[in-house]
């Protein structure tokens, strides 16, 4: 899981500035879609990587191939559907990283059967933005706030205890942090990631 190696690096970088661009943008996208123009006004609807890398993040992103970009205000207030606004805006970052992966995948399996996909480099670039963009939405749908998952939940839970529920955001460093240096993280992170490029794999040997 940690590759310092300049090749790691270079490799990792497209994978690493689509899965966090791309998953911001989606929720600047569908929150103006839904009626918030904030995201609009505060400069993230755009696909420049430096409105939305947060230092932090790209590195563990990098490092142990999940991490976080600056997050997307939103007022859902704005929301013409409060509820269903919320729910479509968290969901949004997750689906475009999986959308992204099986793209991605589509071209690596269109490309070998070509025979275009001997160069070891590219192989490795376009491997790396399947597992980055897999790995970034798993992570953000994982239920702690204020991950995507938690924003999701929320929606489901009833008053008194959805204020409960978003007190755990005042330990959600600590509690990334244990989940990191312990094989909690990875015993989630690894077989989810595992099955879904097997499905995306099991569809595209369907179409292809």
């Amino acid at each position: 899981m940690f590759d310092f190696s300049l090749m790691s690096i270079i490799a990792g970088l497209p994978g690493l500035l689509l899965a966090l661009v791309l998953h911001e943008y989606a929720h600047a996208r569908v929150a103006v879609a839904m009626g918030d123009f904030t995201p609009k006004l505060t400069g993230r609807l755009t696909l420049n990587p430096m409105a939305h890398i947060d230092p932090i993040g790209l590195l563990m992103l990098l490092v142990c191939r999940f991490g976080w970009a600056k997050p997307v205000m939103v007022n859902p207030r704005n929301f013409k559907d409060m509820k269903k606004g919320n729910i479509l805006v968290a969901l949004a970052g997750p689906a475009a990283n999986f959308l992204t992966a099986f793209v991605t995948l589509f071209i690596m399996m269109v490309l070998f059967k070509m025979g275009m996909l001997n160069t070891v480099g590219i192989k490795t670039v376009l491997s790396m933005i399947v597992l980055f963009n897999i790995n970034f939405g798993i992570f953000n749908l994982i239920p702690l706030p204020p991950l995507d998952g938690s924003k999701i939940l929320l929606e489901f839970l009833p008053g008194e205890l959805a204020y409960k529920y978003m007190g755990i955001e005042r330990y959600s460093f600590i509690i990334l942090i244990i989940l990191i240096m312990t094989p909690v993280l990875s015993s989630i992170l690894v077989p989810l990631s595992s099955l879904i490029l097997h499905i995306f794999e099991t569809i595209l040997s369907v179409i292809l």
